[in-house]
């Protein structure tokens, strides 16, 4: 162990990924990721990962007893897996699913075969690598609460809290970014510098209409005057924690989206419809689109209304990409 720090610290040829490690941080890439990095310099994959604009294809060897396998040619909006009952619509997207769960519920991808027997291309096709991020819709309470977070006025339960509040601190990152951005433009001299900061901001003025929009049947507004994600309510001040499933899922797809900051990213979605009302379903990917519309979507849904607002052509049937093996 001694041997393998002082190689790291005393060799020159290391300093490239320092370096990459250095640039990445500053793009605000998540912290595992620089491992991946390092195990790819040290493969001897010494160029810098070509980030993708989207996912063009992804097999799946050996399913259901290896007497079949999926070829799913993608679209780069929208794409959404659609069966009968039993046709194995969740079996596909949870062996995709499956694979990223070992991952951190944000990351990258890298090109190639995944485990369990998951490969994807990309496009354009020289590109090496993705980001993506995935929506779980279960809220089933949290076995193991951490004692610190216990301690303080955030109450975390279920899964969903613990994604919101994983959540709250991209958020945080993100008005960073936005505002180092902002005030470059504005210290640029360029006269156009007003207008292009006004549509910096744009994105997280949107998301807050949005939402205050979607609340308002119960006279819940984003507190603006906070850089934490906050509720007013008739006066009281609300933690996201005390909002309703429904709410919380909603929020959290919407705040996913918003936060990938009009990069280009796969979002796994597995029936995201779970507790939310139909108009909230017709609704959604069109919202998602809007906060970012430059994600892949891919996702798995149980109900004709996610579909229902135009986006039928966007939908691909299990029975065409199973192929026999």
């Amino acid at each position: 162990m001694i041997f393998c720090f002082f190689f790291l610290l005393l060799s020159a040829p290391l300093a490239p990924f320092f370096d990459a490690c250095a640039r990445k941080s500053e793009e605000k890439r998540v912290f595992p990721l620089l491992f991946s990095h390092f195990f790819v310099y040290l493969q001897g994959k010494t160029q810098s990962l070509m980030q993708a604009l989207y996912i063009s294809r992804i097999e799946i060897d050996s399913l259901w007893q290896g007497h079949k396998h999926i070829e799913w040619q993608l679209r780069p909006g929208v794409n959404v897996l659609s069966g009968r009952n039993g046709a194995g619509k969740s079996t596909i997207l949870n062996r995709i699913i499956n694979h990223l769960q070992a991952l951190p519920q944000s990351g990258t991808i890298i090109t190639g075969e995944q485990p369990g027997g998951v490969h994807v291309e990309f496009e354009p096709r020289e590109a090496t690598a993705i980001r993506y991020d995935i929506v779980r819709s279960f809220d089933r309470q949290l076995i193991k609460i951490d004692n610190i977070l216990n301690n303080t006025e955030i109450k975390i339960r279920t899964e969903l809290d613990w994604q919101l509040y994983q959540l709250q601190r991209r958020y945080l990152d993100y008005q960073v970014n936005i505002g180092n951005r902002m005030i470059a433009l504005l210290t640029s001299g360029d006269a156009s510098a007003q207008q292009q900061a006004a549509e910096a901001a744009r994105q997280k003025t949107l998301f807050q209409d949005m939402v205050d929009k979607l609340f308002a049947d119960t006279g819940k507004t984003i507190d603006r005057s906070s850089n934490e994600l906050r509720f007013l309510q008739y006066g009281d001040t609300l933690l996201p924690y005390l909002l309703s499933s429904g709410e919380k899922q909603l929020l959290i797809i919407l705040l996913t989206a918003l936060t990938q900051d009009l990069q280009p990213c796969v979002f796994f979605m597995d029936e995201p419809e779970a507790s939310l009302h139909f108009e909230w379903q017709k609704s959604l990917l069109q919202m998602v689109s809007n906060l970012n519309p430059y994600a892949q979507i891919i996702l798995t849904t149980h109900s004709p209304a996610v579909i229902m607002d135009g986006w039928h052509d966007c939908v691909t049937e299990v029975e065409d990409i199973v192929k026999e093996s």
